[in-house]
């Protein structure tokens, strides 16, 4: 038996869309999969989590032990980007002052929920062991550096690493020449 749903498996799940050459592994949770979509060419490997609103372009790799918790505010996740095992990455969060309680078996009215979209943009790459807050816009090109908390916004084309993450230093932007490469490869082998 293969390891990923088979397409027709997929269209079984009711996940809102998703398209062509998806491969999610049978191991991977997927909570309210009507208000999740997936591009084409994503694998989702072992033991993720995908939870609230998610939307996930094309070219995408999610490694295994992920968690995805995009609550209503959501997550999105730009074309060519790859998330690194055991990363988390929260658009809902318990407001942890002490004002109010936490946990999902308290009712709402008890509780002060913090949820803001976090937007993961084309061609980033999170290494293992981060966590990623909400309301975080994780720049066009960005390299997050393994074992990083990212709780502030970031600038393009820049690598960041540490608890909490900081700015290290300039990342290259030969990757879009090898994307534009990529592109006009795909569109020769298909004419």
């Amino acid at each position: 038996m293969n390891s990923f749903y088979s397409e027709t498996e997929l269209k079984k799940i009711g996940l809102k869309k998703v398209g062509e050459n998806v491969y999610i592994s049978r191991k991977a949770s997927i909570y309210n999969p009507d208000r999740i979509s997936i591009g084409d060419n994503v694998r989702i490997d072992d033991f993720c989590i995908l939870s609230g609103n998610i939307s996930i372009d094309n070219y995408v790799h999610i490694a295994a032990y992920t968690a995805l918790y995009g609550g209503s505010a959501g997550i999105v996740i730009g074309k060519y980007s790859n998330i690194s095992s055991r990363v988390c990455i929260y658009a809902i969060s318990d407001d942890y002052s002490g004002e109010t309680m936490t946990n999902p078996l308290i009712p709402e009215k008890f509780k002060n929920l913090i949820q803001q979209q976090v937007v993961i943009e084309d061609n980033v790459i999170i290494g293992t062991g981060t966590t990623v807050l909400p309301g975080i816009t994780i720049a066009q090109g960005v390299a997050i550096g393994a074992m990083s908390l990212v709780k502030k916004q970031t600038t393009p084309w820049m690598i960041y690493a540490g608890i909490p993450a900081k700015k290290i230093k300039e990342r290259s932007k030969k990757l879009l020449e090898l994307e534009n490469e990529f592109i006009n490869d795909l569109k020769g082998s298909n004419s």
